[in-house]
């Protein structure tokens, strides 16, 4: 079966975005480059809210081809350009780029569906709403945070209320140079 795969950059707070709506204060570096690179290997499929999806489809497409580009740019544009779509809309009826719509009152149903499908593993890429809702449904299998070494204080909060506690288990941490850190987890066994 495969798995959703969730990865968020992230505050030492738990923010993912600040009282403006911005993510300057990253610290995106090649480390946090190669992280996500590695990762595109194991995954055939994107899945967005329609906000990320928005930004995403905005940029990815000629992103890799600009003469600046950066190898990280190359590599997930192509990633991009290959990799099943999928966006979570209640107000999206077509998108250029995606490929599939999944109705938020469909979530439940539609994610099960897709992970029962054969293929390589699902990439929930930001999109913190529909994580949150994910995770309100348990069916996020892996997370990944990139935690940057910055507390915001406020801002949009990751983590939603929730009827019960997600336990998880840590399986792997890396520190990068720029102090950021790299978390990944999967659900406890129960």
């Amino acid at each position: 079966m495969r798995k959703i795969v969730f990865l968020i950059h992230m505050s030492l707070d738990g923010y993912v975005a600040d009282r403006d709506g911005g993510i300057g204060w990253i610290a995106f570096t090649d480390e946090l480059a190669s992280v996500a690179d590695s990762l595109s290997g194991q995954m055939d499929a994107a899945l967005y809210g329609r906000n990320t999806y928005k930004i995403m489809a905005d940029y990815w497409p000629t992103a890799g081809t600009e003469p600046d580009a950066t190898p990280h740019d190359r590599n997930h544009a192509q990633w991009f350009r290959k990799a099943t779509k999928i966006v979570v809309s209640d107000t999206l009826e077509s998108a250029e780029w995606a490929d599939v719509i999944i109705k938020g009152d469909e979530l439940a149903e539609k994610i099960s569906q897709l992970k029962a499908k054969p293929g390589k593993n699902i990439w929930l890429l930001g999109s913190p709403s529909l994580a949150q809702s994910l995770m309100r449904l348990n069916l996020i299998d892996e997370y990944i945070y990139t935690v940057s070494p910055v507390i915001l204080g406020g801002g949009s909060p990751l983590f939603p209320e929730l009827d019960a506690p997600l336990s998880l288990k840590l399986v792997e941490s890396k520190a990068t140079d720029s102090g950021a850190l790299v978390l990944k987890y999967v659900l406890a066994a129960e």
